[in-house]
């Protein structure tokens, strides 16, 4: 059996989809941080067979749940002080998330104006359906 050790101060990101761990590194900016992160890819689960884990010692504030959210909703957020578990957050579909998918719309005004941000709209949360805020291009996951 794989230990890593626990942390005083933190987040653990728990009930990730096996295999989704290093996307949802990459989204949140984990690698530019300047602190210990470790990434459990299919640790057994009772609940979901396999999952992964991301621990993050430290880096409470940088933690965007919009995008966690909208990578995947069934993730639980602990935040860990003094090595206990002190709060757990339920993620949901977030309403509006920015720059985190691009609009594919060729003729929409992301793809000319380089620097303006791709924003979407929650449009069917049943279906997990989004809308560009511009050119109202539909994005489903």
């Amino acid at each position: 059996m794989l230990n890593i050790g626990g942390l005083k101060e933190g987040i653990v990101l728990d009930h990730i989809e096996a295999g989704k761990s290093l996307e949802i590194y990459y989204h949140l900016g984990l690698e530019k941080l300047d602190c210990q992160v470790a990434i459990i890819k299919n640790a057994k689960s009772n609940k979901m067979g396999k999952k992964d884990i991301i621990k993050i010692e430290g880096g409470l504030n940088h933690i965007d749940l919009d995008i966690l959210g909208y990578i995947d909703h069934n993730i639980t957020v602990n935040i860990i002080r003094d090595n206990k578990i002190v709060e757990k957050k339920t993620l949901s579909l977030p309403h509006k998330i920015t720059n985190v998918i691009p609009c594919k719309n060729p003729r929409c005004i992301t793809s000319i104006e380089q620097g303006l941000p791709h924003v979407f709209h929650l449009v069917d949360e049943a279906k997990e359906t989004y809308r560009c805020m511009y050119c109202e291009e539909k994005y489903t996951k």
